[in-house]
């Protein structure tokens, strides 16, 4: 494997004194390698002392004085880092600049390259000394003037020639092989040798592009923190570090004002493979964040806030957008921009932009139509920075104030102005909301037949848009099938299922609840989409570990009255959630309907309908001219009913669903509380499959029987499940019904279901709900409904 080869950059406060320069050499030891370069800023405030004696050179005596002090504090670094010849080389050398200082700040008129001369011994000091101690402990280090290797043309700030200075860099890179290279940030030089500044964070910027240009593959700022956070740690209390982001989103961070990162350093990385770390020297052993240029996924949403900002308000008679184009070609490009509709143009730009903007934009007043401007400074800004911003738009929408400005989106931030006393508080609030950590939600799926496939390929579309919707995180964390499980805390990729369980190794009850207990979420969530009767008699088990559940299978809501009790029991007392629409009707919002007119103050009083999509096809077909046993061999062939049709004729899944809808209406009752008449005749209830297959024209008479009477009455035979209760009575029945030809029951699409609600509410026109009540697609798609729910339930505790 090739090293990476790599260049350390190391600012002010990391070098303020002599404990600062041997903790520098210490990280350069432990955390970089013999060809490692370095570029390093001025000492402490080695560069602001610089330019108070440029400011205050006309008082004679004030400035040598703090020329002396300045003196002093260099000579103090060099005292407590080196000994010997290295100190002696490194005095004279300090007592020969500070003569060329001398004689410079005594000169009448300085030039623009003199004063820069000037403001670069800061930087010239440091490399100097750092390369010394680096030398002292035994290593081969050299320092290097960039003024030596960055040729630059004149410019608002210097162009660097790359070419050039690439050559030259590549240069030292050859004739010094296994040295520790340390450079002088912030500088460059003319291709006669005149020194420019590269101006603000202009060290920082030097090193990316001594990077780029030498070729390296990663730069590390060292600095006094750890990285980026995703809001201000001095002000956000539970602010996180990043271990991770795009150079997109680290772009957009700059832009808005983060203290860490800065726009221009990160222009050189662009187009390129090089990564950015951003670290503490105080801390070297700590986690870091690391910036990608080239990473897709978006890293945690970060919060950043300008106290103030210049916000400029006109009228524009152009496309905002060409304006726009403008000013990025002129490094000037707005925090954020909006247009009214009355053509009114708004653009932030940070106070220090502000005077720059101002000079432009009357530039290009004529040109493009910019009317009159205001510039106010009454409000500050708070953003929201993430790859994936879309995913927050809603939860940051939902703080803002009505004095808010319009929420301002791009590819990767939310922008809001509101007035500089709102900043502080809507910063925590968007930060808690969007930022703060995410519920975590993991699921394990029980059953990997039709319906679990299905959802399977539905969560996979679906779960982005959820997580936008919920504002938290939902993984697949668990496949279970009759014989093979796999929990994976990391997360299992729907698409993959196959592979995954394929993989999976045989399972217990108690192993497995131990492994989802152990897994690193907020809560669990299981989906019951077997036939299991065993996995049902486990769902006290489920809610005893604090696992909520989903029920395809029919038969917990249906099962005996003390074990249906127990269940909700366990529900209330632990704040739990079952539910099991999925096992009547499928997608149909039946169990929903009836809880919502509970809700509402109403009685439900009758239930009723057709809640087999096998019965309703047969009998929307069955007219009496050829034997309904035919009709029931053709719907086994064409896969219409269950491998054996008695499933389907003996009503028994009718009265399930009844009993289970009987239940949500808050009724105590048992299975056997519903009459049950079966299309079945008893003596070929229990014989084979086979035998019944045999035999099937034993149901032909009694069928015929019943629709010839029907047919008589001027009414459709239809076998129907209905529930009546009134003050005094409660009636619940399965069987053949006969109805009149224009009842909801009589003409249904073959396959459907119906349900016909009554209540106190809905009484003379009963509630109707009609459609699809199988199929893997809607009852996977119930399945998901009832899973968003559940999450919704526990997101509003």
């Amino acid at each position: 494997m090739v090293a990476l080869r790599h260049l350390h950059k190391f600012g002010g406060s990391s070098l303020a004194d002599a404990d600062c320069y041997k903790r520098v050499a210490h990280i350069l030891l432990t955390h970089g390698q013999s060809d490692d370069w370095i570029v390093v800023s001025a000492a402490g405030k080695t560069t602001n002392r610089l330019y108070e004696l440029l400011d205050g050179r006309l008082d004679h005596f004030g400035w040598q004085q703090q020329l002396e002090l300045l003196h002093q504090y260099q000579q103090k670094l060099v005292d407590d880092c080196l000994v010997g010849g290295a100190h002696k080389r490194l005095s004279d050398k300090l007592r020969e600049d500070m003569r060329v200082l001398h004689r410079l700040l005594s000169e009448e008129d300085l030039s623009e390259y003199q004063t820069s001369q000037i403001i670069a011994f800061g930087e010239l000091w440091s490399s100097r000394l750092l390369a010394e101690v680096l030398s002292a402990s035994g290593v081969s280090a050299m320092q290097l003037d960039a003024r030596d290797v960055l040729v630059a043309d004149e410019d608002v700030t210097p162009m660097v020639r790359e070419q050039e200075s690439s050559q030259r860099l590549q240069q030292v890179i050859r004739d010094n092989p296994g040295y520790r290279v340390v450079l002088t940030g912030f500088i460059c030089a003319t291709e006669l040798g005149q020194t420019l500044l590269f101006g603000r964070n202009g060290s920082d910027y030097s090193a990316t592009l001594i990077t780029r240009l030498a070729g390296f593959d990663r730069v590390t700022i060292w600095t006094d923190v750890e990285g980026v956070f995703n809001a201000d740690p001095n002000r956000i209390s539970d602010a996180k570090l990043l271990k991770s982001m795009s150079l997109q989103e680290a772009n957009r961070l700059a832009r808005l004002g983060s203290p860490v990162l800065h726009s221009r350093c990160l222009q050189p990385l662009e187009g390129t493979q090089i990564s950015l770390a951003v670290r503490s020297s105080y801390a070297p052993h700590t986690d870091f964040t690391l910036i990608s240029p080239n990473s897709q996924s978006a890293s945690q949403p970060v919060v950043t806030a300008l106290k103030q900002v210049s916000l400029f308000t006109f009228a524009l008679d152009t496309e905002l957008e060409t304006l726009l184009a403008q000013l990025d070609a002129h490094g000037l490009p707005p925090l954020a921009h909006w247009r009214d509709y009355n053509g009114v143009a708004s653009l932030a730009f940070t106070q220090e932009q502000s005077p720059s903007a101002r000079h432009l934009l009357a530039e290009l007043k004529t040109e493009y139509g910019v009317g009159a401007m205001r510039v106010s400074a009454e409000q500050g800004l708070v953003a929201l920075v993430s790859s994936a911003v879309s995913d927050y738009r809603q939860g940051f929408a939902r703080l803002l104030s009505r004095g808010a400005s319009p929420l301002y989106q791009d590819s990767h931030s939310l922008v809001t102005l509101v007035s500089n006393e709102q900043v502080a508080s809507l910063t925590a609030q968007v930060h808690r909301r969007c930022a703060g950590p995410r519920k975590r939600f993991g699921v394990a799926l029980f059953g990997a037949g039709n319906i679990g496939e299905a959802w399977l390929e539905l969560f996979e579309k679906a779960r982005p848009r959820l997580q936008r919707d919920l504002e938290a995180e939902l993984q697949l964390v668990g496949l279970v099938s009759s014989k093979r499980a796999v929990i994976d805390a990391n997360g299992i990729i729907a698409g993959q299922w196959q592979q995954r369980l394929s993989k999976g190794l045989p399972w217990g009850y108690e192993s497995l609840f131990e492994q989802l207990n152990e897994l690193p979420f907020d809560e669990i969530i299981a989906l019951d989409v077997s036939a299991s009767s065993g996995l049902t008699l486990r769902y006290p088990d489920f809610f005893s570990h604090g696992i909520h559940l989903v029920s395809a299978n029919k038969l917990a809501g249906s099962g005996p009255m003390p074990f249906y009790r127990h269940l909700k029991n366990q529900l209330a007392s632990r704040r739990l959630f079952w539910r099991y629409n999925a096992s009547v009707g499928a997608g149909l919002p039946v169990q929903y309907a009836i809880n919502d007119l509970r809700h509402s103050g109403d009685k439900v009083n009758k239930v009723g309908g057709i809640f087999s999509g096998t019965l309703c096809w047969l009998f929307e077909h069955y007219d009496g001219s050829s034997p309904f046993s035919e009709l029931v061999v053709k719907a086994k062939e064409l896969g219409i009913t269950e491998p054996d049709p008695r499933d389907d004729l003996s009503g028994r899944d009718m009265q399930r669903k009844l009993l289970i809808l009987a239940r949500e209406m808050g009724l105590e009752l048992e299975l056997e509380d519903i009459q049950l008449e079966s299309l079945v005749p008893s003596a070929l209830a229990e014989c084979s499959l086979d035998e019944f297959m045999q035999r099937i024209a034993e149901l032909d008479a009694p069928m015929q029987a019943a629709f010839d009477q029907a047919k008589v009455d001027g009414k459709a035979l239809r076998y129907v499940a209905a529930l009546n209760r009134t003050a005094t009575s409660l009636t619940a029945k399965v069987g053949l019904e006969s109805v009149a030809l224009d009842h909801a029951y009589a003409n249904l699409t073959p396959g459907d279901n119906v349900f016909v609600i009554s209540s106190e509410f809905y009484s003379t026109n009963p509630l109707i709900i009609r459609g699809p009540g199988a199929g893997r697609e809607v009852t996977a798609a119930a399945v998901q409904t009832d899973l968003a729910q559940i999450c919704r339930d526990l997101l509003a505790d």
